[in-house]
């Protein structure tokens, strides 16, 4: 499902280059949760923006759901998140403007969805918001936004989920509940989830876990 190969990362900084990633070799099956953690500025979200094609290497190469990401121009690798990939940011991303329902529908109605409203009522009845469908973001608590947020993800049903720390902004208790409700919905839709997180429960709950440290894999379990 995922396969990335000596993949680096390297950007210009105070006249010189400083490598995010060194090499990094992994391969993630279809259907697997996978937990990538370590410590801050080991080059976790950068491997993760990598492998969601959100980001180019510096070398190496990212293959996801046999797309060689590589082979793909800008826009192409767009289309290819479309199709095939969710987002779950520890910021939520949600549009202000738009009320919980609008937010999923969206990315429906973009894609050209006929079904969009009823998919986006499905998925926010699933994650518990049925009574806040036509409320605006600043009008729900951070737990009920990253619920909407996890229902735009899934309602596209895609591929592959990557979530980059869901839980970040959250208390522990409204954490464990959104950990849950990833879990169930990555059972039930056979979704690859490949989450960032700093946060052990939610690493725990994970198939796989790969840790880094210094841009490299210091283990994988």
């Amino acid at each position: 499902m995922i396969k990335a190969e000596n993949l680096r990362k390297k950007v210009s900084i105070g006249g010189g280059e400083l490598e995010i990633l060194k090499g990094i070799t992994l391969e993630i099956k279809g259907g697997d949760s996978v937990a990538i953690v370590g410590a801050s500025g080991s080059g976790k979200s950068t491997l993760l923006g990598l492998l969601a094609g959100l980001d180019q290497p510096s070398a190496g190469s990212v293959v996801v759901d046999g797309q060689d990401l590589g082979a793909l121009d800008e826009d192409g690798r767009a289309r290819f998140r479309a199709r095939s990939v969710g987002f779950v940011f520890q910021a939520f991303q949600l549009l202000p403007g738009l009320t919980a329902l609008e937010n999923v529908m969206l990315p429906l109605e973009l894609r050209g969805q006929s079904d969009a409203r009823q998919q986006a009522e499905h998925f926010l009845e699933r994650v518990g918001l049925a009574p806040r469908m036509q409320h605006y973001p600043r009008q729900m608590s951070g737990g009920e936004q990253q619920r909407v947020a996890i229902a735009r993800a899934f309602a596209a049903r895609p591929a592959i989920l990557f979530a980059d720390e869901p839980t970040g902004n959250l208390d522990t208790a409204t954490g464990a509940k959104v950990i849950e409700l990833l879990f169930g919905l990555n059972a039930e839709e056979n979704t690859t989830l490949v989450l960032v997180t700093h946060d052990e429960k939610l690493a725990a709950r994970c198939e796989q876990r790969i840790t880094l440290d210094a841009g490299a894999i210091v283990e994988a379990a």
